[in-house]
């Protein structure tokens, strides 16, 4: 079955999962400030030589219709043009070729006026991509479902990559899962799972965080079998501050309930070193061990 709609699809993807978003608002020419900012450097930077190359082409080409137009240029030289007009743009102006007539003076104003602005927005673009904060934060590859202090519990593990400690740390976990509604129609339901502590003041190195599977938390009595049925999925979610700038930055991954690993624990990255200093190995991050063969009973 074909279906239509009216623009083109964009694709948001979260995870393993793409949402094509049909029939969406149409773009907006501010959008492009926040595409230009999602671009990566290599990106930006082929963007901005594009827009630099292609002005200094449209120009040196309106002044290479009127060839009198510019004095001490060789009649019909596009490429002398095309000097004019990098020297113009970038109000260099060094003086052995000028505007001679007013068609000249007019198109040297208005190539002077747009590079005036698109400097100013190229050196704002840069200023924002440089002072942006970025959170970098690696989260564990999977989940691991083993006891702690006697009951189940559900962990994954984050690490910060900075080398100053993060402040106000905020921890979450969601649940998300299809659950038939009274009628019997299949319904997408989110549940936040509570945490052991969803809170720290410093964030410094690698920290491990546990949702205790009791009697209250919506993942008592299931099995793995049970989560593959109903299509469990799991958003975990980390809001701090960066101390250096400072200023909030936040992360989130995804996980599916194959990323649990049943009697699994994450094994030890931390080594003393001796009474004050600690040994970190964030090689060891994803990496877990089994704990026995005997079942996490809920």
């Amino acid at each position: 079955m074909s279906t239509s709609f009216k623009s083109k699809p964009t694709v948001t993807s979260y995870g393993n999962i793409k949402f094509h978003k049909l029939n969406t608002k149409s773009w907006e020419w501010r959008d492009a400030y926040h595409w230009l900012l999602t671009l990566n450097w290599p990106q930006f930077s082929a963007f901005v030589f594009g827009m630099y190359l292609g002005i200094n082409v449209l120009f040196s080409f309106c002044y290479f219709l009127r060839p009198n137009c510019i004095a001490g240029a060789e009649r019909w030289s596009w490429a002398g043009c095309f000097f004019f007009s990098v020297e113009t743009l970038a109000t260099v102006g060094y003086g052995h070729m000028y505007p001679e007539t007013t068609y000249g003076h007019i198109i040297a104003t208005i190539e002077i006026m747009v590079g005036m602005f698109g400097l100013a927005i190229i050196t704002g673009l840069i200023f924002i991509r440089f002072s942006r904060p970025v959170a970098r934060i690696v989260f564990s590859n999977s989940l691991v479902l083993a006891p702690f202090d006697g009951q189940p519990a559900l962990m994954f593990r984050a690490a910060n990559l900075r080398e100053q400690a993060m402040a106000e740390a905020e921890f979450r976990l969601m649940l998300m899962r299809d659950e038939p509604t009274r009628e019997g129609e299949p319904f997408r339901r989110f549940y936040p799972l509570k945490l052991q502590f969803d809170r720290l003041i410093s964030f410094p190195a690698i920290i491990t965080i546990r949702h205790i599977i009791d009697e209250s938390s919506p993942l008592h009595g299931l099995s793995l079998a049970d989560l593959e049925r109903n299509d469990s999925s799991f958003s975990a979610s980390i809001v701090c501050i960066d101390t250096v700038i400072p200023a909030p930055v936040q992360t989130h991954h995804a996980y599916t309930w194959q990323d649990i690993r049943l009697n699994h624990r994450f094994v030890e990255v931390y080594n003393q070193i001796d009474d004050h200093s600690l040994a970190v190995d964030y090689g060891r991050i994803h990496v877990t061990e089994p704990i026995g063969q005997s079942r996490v009973e809920n």
